[in-house]
C-alpha cells in the first residue's frame, strides 16, 4: 500500500491510495463528508432519543476522522458513546500525524489519543467516548449480533472493495444493528439500496456531502 497525503476542497487532508487510485474521503472537502453522512446523518439520528449510552460500530478505521468527529459530537451533547472500528491496516504515526485535522478542528491532543490507544483494548478517552479499535478485516471480524445503534460503514468504493459491498458482508453487517439501528454510508448505488432492502431494511437516499449528489442511511424495523 502506497499512500499520499491530498488537501481537498475544503482545506483538510485526505489520503490517496496510489495502489488503489482511491482517496480515504471526498476530494470535494474530507471533514464536510464525514460531518455530513456520519454525524450529521448518523449519529444525531439518536443524540437525544436514547436513554443511556449509544453503541457505533464503524468498517474502515482509516485517518479515524470519523472517530474525532464522533468523540467532539459526543462531548458538545453530552452523550456517552461506545465506538468499536475495525481496520486491517493501521496508518504508521509519521503519516497519521502529518494529516491537518488537529490544526483545523483545533483537537491535537484528542486526534494523537485516538491513534495512540491500544489495538484490540477499550479504552476510556473521554467521558463521553470509550474507544474499541479492532485490528481486523470486516471477513475476519466477529462483531456481536444485534449490540450496536449504528454503523459507519466506510470501506473504500465498491468499484475498488467490492467484496465489501457483496450481500454476504452486508447481512454480517446489519445482523449487528439492534432494532431501530442505522446503517449510514457515502455510498448510494443501485445495487446496495436493493441489498439493503432484501435484508429487510427501511432505505432512504438522502442528500450527500458537497460534490455528491446522494447518500444512503438504512434503518432495521
Amino acid at each position: 500500500m502506497s499512500l499520499e497525503i491530498i488537501t481537498t476542497a475544503d482545506g483538510s487532508n485526505s489520503l490517496r491510495d496510489t495502489t488503489l487510485d482511491e482517496t480515504y474521503h471526498s476530494v470535494h472537502g474530507a471533514i464536510q463528508e464525514s460531518l455530513h453522512v456520519f454525524i450529521e446523518n448518523g449519529l444525531m439520528s439518536f443524540i437525544g432519543k436514547l436513554k443511556g449510552e449509544i453503541s457505533i460500530l464503524e468498517v474502515g478505521f482509516g485517518t479515524g476522522l470519523n472517530a474525532l468527529l464522533t468523540m467532539q459530537c459526543a462531548r458538545a451533547h453530552r452523550q456517552k458513546v461506545n465506538y468499536t472500528t475495525l481496520e486491517p491496516n493501521p496508518l504508521s504515526e509519521e503519516i497519521w500525524s502529518a494529516l491537518n485535522y488537529p490544526v483545523t478542528l483545533n483537537h491535537a491532543n484528542e486526534y494523537g489519543s485516538i491513534h495512540r490507544s491500544p489495538w484490540q483494548v477499550g479504552t476510556t478517552l473521554d467521558p463521553y467516548f470509550e474507544l474499541l479499535k479492532v485490528r481486523t478485516t470486516l471477513q475476519e471480524a466477529r462483531p456481536e449480533a444485534g449490540s450496536f445503534d449504528i454503523v459507519y460503514y466506510d470501506a473504500f468504493a465498491p468499484s475498488k472493495q467490492p467484496e465489501l459491498w457483496e450481500l454476504p458482508m452486508l447481512e454480517k453487517v446489519v445482523a449487528t444493528l439492534r432494532p431501530g439501528g442505522v446503517f449510514v454510508t457515502y455510498c448510494a448505488k443501485g445495487q446496495l439500496k436493493r441489498d439493503l432492502r432484501d435484508l429487510q431494511l427501511k432505505v432512504e437516499t438522502l442528500p450527500g456531502p458537497p460534490g455528491k449528489k446522494e447518500m444512503v442511511r438504512a434503518t432495521k424495523s
